[in-house]
């Protein structure tokens, strides 16, 4: 296993459950994934490093979880090396890592998404915006973090979004891509891909401001569920057929063809389901809400992608899931770490870690988002009681957390 956050700790531990599955390294990993694999202090993006460890150790599968290893060629290099690996090449990961080259597929094989123009010059770009409605959604065209997106409700917010994506090259140097705005409730449908066949996850919806009532700036997620009220058969259906589907046949068009996760972050729109991004990897934190209900090995499921071999759908619990994340004070901003944690052996549902690290017996922060509890449940309310119960044995001084996880649906 690549990486070392939530998302991995989720995916690991489904991967523990596995009848097929003897052994598990993860690099990095961290406190709450030591206690399921054996951890390995490589970057992950060192492909050089990781593919070394997985030759010397007789690794049979890889299975990357971060976007930048993808973006730096993992995928490339461990087949090239005979390696069986989880993840979509370099070129197929352009889905995530451009969002040019994203809207320019939807566009070329009638993806449903919003219009777009796309600009290098910080002149053009701000009068584009200013001679338009407010507001305006401003994407950096590349990896930034989870970051790079600013929702613009006037002109000087647009101003100083576009200066640093332009001007002061925030996030490295690239272009910014400016969308219509629309309106909806967003959810995030995952499928594992390989070629042209596409097996679906269930629906999530994850909450990205910092703060009650959708406040705040934006994180990199505070939490997330299952079960989604708002979201019909038939739109799953459309979705799946006419987004997913249809993505992954446009990328095996295009000669690079996806075997990993594709994750399609979609609103409900008055006009329709549309696409407000593709990433190219589970999503976090969705994953942790989304792994704990499959009832499949899913090693057989990540082999099937990495080899390319067709296999029966996977099959899942019926039951919901919540996920609340608890951060550190200043997070997304500047924020303390070393903070001891104590009571997580305590919680009676999952607790996902995020960023954390032990210094002896003690369970210290090492991240903005430190941990997610994770509760399943027959319904939706019964879950958030489950997860919140343990939110309150755990006891930190420096964390804090949103109250009101799955607002859209317990309304």
């Amino acid at each position: 296993m690549v990486g070392g956050g939530g998302r991995e700790h989720a995916i690991v531990e489904a991967l523990s459950r596995s009848k097929r599955v003897e052994r598990i390294f993860c690099a990095p990993g961290n406190a709450g994934i030591a206690s399921l694999a054996q951890c390995v202090p490589l970057k992950d993006t060192d492909i050089e490093g990781l593919k070394a460890f997985a030759l010397g150790n007789a690794v049979d599968l890889t299975v990357v979880g971060p976007e930048a290893a993808l973006a730096k060629g993992i995928a490339d290099s461990f087949r090239a090396a005979g390696l069986a690996v989880f993840g979509h090449t370099a070129a197929a990961s352009r889905i995530e890592t451009s969002k040019e080259f994203a809207k320019q597929l939807m566009a070329k094989y009638d993806i449903p998404t919003a219009a777009y123009r796309s600009f290098t010059d910080f002149d053009e770009a701000f009068a584009y915006v200013s001679s338009r409605p407010f507001p305006a959604v401003l994407k950096y065209d590349g990896l930034a973090a989870g970051k790079g997106v600013v929702i613009a409700a006037d002109r000087a917010e647009a101003e100083a979004a576009l200066r640093d994506m332009l001007l002061d090259a925030k996030f490295g140097d690239g272009k910014v891509v400016v969308e219509d705005y629309l309106t909806g409730p967003e959810f995030s449908f995952m499928c594992f891909v390989t070629g042209n066949r596409v097996w679906p996850m269930p629906l999530s919806q994850d909450h990205k401001r910092a703060f009650d009532g959708d406040l705040g700036p934006n994180t990199g997620g505070m939490g997330a569920y299952t079960g989604l009220p708002f979201i019909i058969d038939e739109d799953r259906s459309f979705a799946l057929e006419n987004i997913m589907q249809r993505a992954a046949d446009a990328m095996c068009a295009e000669g690079c063809p996806l075997s990993g996760v594709l994750y399609g972050g979609l609103m409900k729109t008055p006009d329709g389901i549309k696409v407000i991004e593709f990433n190219a990897r589970f999503g976090d934190p969705e994953t942790e809400v989304v792994l704990p209900l499959i009832r499949s090995d899913i090693y057989d499921m990540f082999e099937a992608v990495a080899t390319g071999r067709d296999t029966s759908a996977p099959e899942w619990e019926d039951a919901v899931t919540m996920g609340v994340v608890l951060a550190s004070k200043g997070y997304p901003g500047s924020y303390a770490k070393g903070v001891e944690i104590r009571g997580v052996e305590d919680a009676r549902g999952i607790v996902f870690h995020m960023g954390t690290k032990r210094e002896g017996e003690r369970l210290l922060t090492a991240g903005g988002r430190v941990m997610m509890c994770v509760a399943k449940a027959p319904t939706l309310a019964e879950a958030k009681e489950l997860a919140y119960a343990d939110i309150d044995r755990i006891e930190c001084d420096n964390l804090f957390y949103r109250k009101d996880i799955a607002h859209w649906a317990l309304k």
